[in-house]
């Protein structure tokens, strides 16, 4: 395969502290490369040193045969490379059509806009890779696949030869990720490469033809994927050998402490049936869409039922809000922190501390700041906060460090039920070990757990049950021991509800 890209012995430091540390990287034409990597170990910096946006301190970059010792992201883009960050940027007030055509018109120079000049080009455009989508419509209106194909869409546009994609598949359906996939592979057998950066193992094992994996800054192996398996992958992103195990609950848990009864929100989910023990992790999967994430506002009164019943503690309850359901002992770890779970401007330890706020006041109504202090530093001990200070912004934490944050926050309500989605999103292999662990230990100690996830081995190994969701009903009730992640698949794609009983 002829080389495209070759990265050699790439250092870059900032304020003296080592980003990359002679790190080497090569791509070879129309391959599917992926970059991998904890938070913090260098993935971005390595991006942005390949996309011009950085300087490199030493070493060089060779596109296409000409070697640079720093780009310019002009440079870049003229030399073939663009990326396609986590936000797409792209502009959502503006139309398809515009934010395609627009930067054509820019480079040109042109002063007045040709209207069917510029439509001809965003057809062109998108017929590259085959998207239908109405170019008049405002992008900010889009889902986020359609916004991630209006990106590749432009970076096509630019004869581009290597496309960098940056966790591009974090908010995707399984079947938005499949239609990706296909996209991905089209563009290798057109010459174009793609680098492919991505926490989600099966997903860069399904797509990936070698592996680049750095750690602290430094290359530490370049795989192909027959050469690694999810053991070693994660060994040589952390450092550390993980033992996955099956979490049991309790033999004789005792009664429900939450159930759902005929349970059901019209237009999002119905006749919905289970119960939930102390010492249980419950695992609830499927699509987006499928209804879990409306189900679990439901059972935190975020989203009003309007069939059925909840009972806690094996007495009907009706959940008038948020606060009612907290104040009957239910917590909730929302599915995008980043919005609904953190103040990410606020301290640490503010964030660690507010749900409990109202304890640390003194009889004269002011805050007790020394409680305040020794509380916030109490949850940063416990769950193990990497921070120097938690009086530092929360928005300085890496992904798992501010999961651990939101996690801080609702236990501090002591609840009794504790439901997260997606709890692991968007954090790296050994964050999301260390928060499964922390999952197990407070279901070992009593907590009643819902853990909502469409992580296949999230569930299968952390779960002592399995309900999967389709078309807003529960089609299955699996024991994960006895279930394989294909099995899993295979009922979360099912357009029917024919599955619907399967239990084991």
């Amino acid at each position: 395969m002829t080389e495209l890209l070759a990265v050699r012995n790439v250092s870059k430091s900032f304020a003296g502290v080592h980003a990359l540390d002679d790190v080497s990287l090569t791509i070879g034409r129309g391959e599917i490369h992926c970059l991998a990597g904890e938070n913090g170990s260098g993935k971005s910096t390595l991006i942005k040193v390949i996309s011009g946006v950085h300087a490199p301190d030493g070493g060089t970059i060779e596109i296409d045969g000409t070697s640079h010792k720093r780009l310019t992201p002009m440079a870049a883009i003229n030399a073939g490379v663009q990326v396609i960050y986590q936000d797409f940027s792209v502009f959502p007030n503006l139309s398809v059509l515009e934010n395609l055509a627009l930067t054509s018109e820019l480079a040109a120079h042109r002063k007045l806009i040709n209207w069917r000049r510029m439509r001809r080009i965003a057809e062109e455009a998108v017929a590259k890779i085959n998207f239908e989508i109405d170019l008049d419509e405002k992008v900010g209106r889009l889902s986020i696949a359609e916004k991630q194909l209006v990106a590749i869409s432009r970076a096509l546009m630019s004869d581009a030869k290597l496309i960098i994609m940056d966790e591009p598949t974090t908010a995707l359906t399984t079947r938005e990720v499949d239609a990706l996939f296909r996209i991905i592979l089209d563009l290798k057998e057109r010459g174009i490469s793609t680098l492919f950066v991505s926490h989600k193992l099966e997903e860069v094992f399904e797509i990936s033809e070698k592996f680049t994996i750095i750690r602290n800054g430094r290359s530490v192996a370049t795989k192909r994927p027959d050469e690694l398996d999810r053991a070693s992958f994660s060994f040589f992103m952390t450092g550390r050998e993980f033992e996955p195990a099956h979490f049991t609950a309790p033999a004789d848990p005792g009664p429900a402490i939450l159930e759902a009864r005929d349970l059901g929100a019209d237009g999002a989910f119905a006749d919905v049936n289970f119960s939930l023990h102390r010492g249980e992790i419950l695992g609830i999967t499927g699509r987006l869409g499928s209804g879990r994430t409306e189900l679990a506002l439901s059972l935190f009164g975020a989203l009003k039922a309007d069939h059925g019943q909840i009972l806690l503690k094996e007495k009907p309850v009706v959940l008038k809000g948020i606060r009612s359901a907290i104040s009957h002992g239910i917590g909730y770890v929302p599915e995008d922190r980043l919005t609904e779970g953190l103040f990410l401007e606020r301290s640490i330890g503010a964030n660690a501390i507010i749900s409990e706020i109202d304890n640390m006041v003194t009889p004269l109504g002011l805050l007790d700041r020394k409680k305040t202090r020794t509380e916030a530093q109490r949850w940063v001990d416990e769950l193990k906060i990497a921070t120097p200070d938690p009086e530092n912004a929360v928005n300085t934490l890496s992904g798992g460090n501010q999961q651990r944050v939101v996690l801080a926050k609702w236990l501090a309500t002591q609840p009794e039920v504790l439901i997260l989605n997606g709890p692991t999103v968007g954090v790296d292999i050994g964050s999301k070990s260390d928060i499964h662990a922390i999952l197990q230990d407070l279901a070992r100690k009593g907590m009643a757990v819902i853990v909502i996830s469409d992580d296949l081995s999230e569930v299968i190994e952390n779960c002592s049950r399995v309900l999967v969701m389709n078309d807003g009903r529960i089609v299955a009730d699996l024991d994960p021991e006895s279930t394989s992640e294909s099995e899993l698949a295979a009922l979360m794609a099912h357009d029917e509800s024919e599955e619907a009983g399967v239990q084991r």
